[in-house]
């Protein structure tokens, strides 16, 4: 299983898992779709939204393990 970290590009996360990009979404980040969120990382994206990086990184994370296991 892939793990996200914060250093990843939102381009790259979205790779990992296309599904990746609806957390990102629910968590507050609208603009996954758009140029360029696909260079930046996890981190600044949060960092410009006003999102904790941990708790978006924990979400995704929890979701591929969950997926991984089925």
């Amino acid at each position: 299983m892939t793990k996200v970290n914060k250093d990843m590009l939102i381009g790259e996360i979205i790779a990992v898992d296309p599904g990746n990009a609806a957390i990102l979404m629910a968590s507050g980040m609208h603009c996954v779709g758009c140029p360029s969120a696909a260079g930046e990382s996890l981190e600044e994206a949060c960092m410009v939204h006003g999102m904790d990086v941990n708790e978006v990184l924990s979400s995704i994370n929890d979701y591929l393990e969950k997926k991984a296991a089925k």
